[in-house]
């Protein structure tokens, strides 16, 4: 079987375009040898022949090598539109040390956007924090990925230049509803930590302004599992330091280890169950545990809307 490379394997190389291709490379290879080898990108291009209808368009060379046969799909028929929407506030910069949620969010958005290159479909880039700080429509031009690249890129320096970020996932997606015209596939990376309050309800309702807009949704909840679900912590005083308002708290983990965790779980699971309501895939994505768990589900969701 092949080695999945994991984020932390490539944090020497400084160019995404050449990350996401070795990801991507690697996350097709995989599938060729795996029980999901017909999901494989191979097949974006082309769709299951219907007995009865020309045979003037099979693809004769796929059937030789699948026993299966196939049509080449025309222009209308291959194309997707994808928005990738990335939270950049400063809880996403957790942990400060090692592989952090937002260098994982942004990987995996650059992985995205070569399998979007390969299937010629069109992408385009929101990053927000407490405002929106990028917004591209949706483009499949070359030149247009190149500048995603680099959008992404600055994302990767910019952060200890900055003062702390809070969040505003609620108008960041209000803002992506009304910004795409065309149905698209809004594919989200957040840690769903938005600021305030009783601000659950608000979030849920702008979750949906995306499906009542007609577009498809991933949600992705990049978490450090465990630290942040599972509070796992040394048996030792600590100082937390909340990452976006700079509020400090003193406190011993297993004093609020089992509330904590319960806490997290009763999140999760209303987050869980408002996204069956409204069908948008909920996905978690732990930073530890590699590409396949954002790359898998998105090539699935793509099959789904052929």
């Amino acid at each position: 079987m092949p080695v999945e490379l994991k984020p932390e394997d490539l944090k020497e190389l400084s160019h995404l375009e050449l990350l996401a291709k070795q990801v991507v490379e690697g996350f097709i290879t995989g599938l060729h040898k795996s029980p999901f080898h017909g999901f494989s990108v191979e097949f974006a291009e082309h769709r299951i022949y219907n007995p009865g209808e020309s045979t003037r368009h099979i693809d004769w060379k796929l059937y030789g090598k699948t026993d299966r046969l196939y049509v080449k799909k025309h222009e209308e028929e291959t194309n997707l539109r994808c928005q990738i929407v990335i939270d950049d506030s400063s809880s996403m910069y957790f942990p400060e040390t090692g592989l952090n949620k937002i260098t994982f969010s942004i990987q995996c958005a650059a992985a995205l956007i070569e399998l979007l290159r390969r299937q010629r479909d069109a992408v385009g880039l929101t990053v927000f924090s407490n405002s929106i700080e990028t917004h591209t429509p949706a483009k499949s031009t070359s030149i247009h990925q190149k500048l995603l690249y680099s959008e992404l890129e600055k994302l990767l320096i910019k952060y200890k230049q900055e003062s702390r970020k809070t969040t505003s996932t609620v108008e960041a997606l209000h803002h992506v509803a009304e910004n795409i015209h065309k149905r698209s596939l809004v594919i989200i990376f957040s840690d769903m930590f938005d600021s305030g309050l009783g601000r659950e309800e608000q979030l849920f309702s702008a979750l949906q302004h995306l499906r009542h807009n007609r577009h498809e949704v991933i949600l992705f909840h990049v978490t450090d599992k465990d630290k942040e679900e599972e509070f796992q912590f040394d048996n030792r005083p600590y100082r937390f330091i909340d990452m976006e308002s700079g509020e400090e708290v003193k406190l011993h983990p297993s004093e609020v280890r089992n509330s904590y965790i319960s806490s997290m779980n009763s999140y999760r699971k209303e987050i869980l169950l408002r996204c069956r309501q409204y069908r948008i895939d909920f996905i978690e994505a732990d930073i530890k545990n590699g590409f396949r768990q954002v790359l898998m589900p998105y090539l699935v969701k793509r099959v789904r809307m052929q």
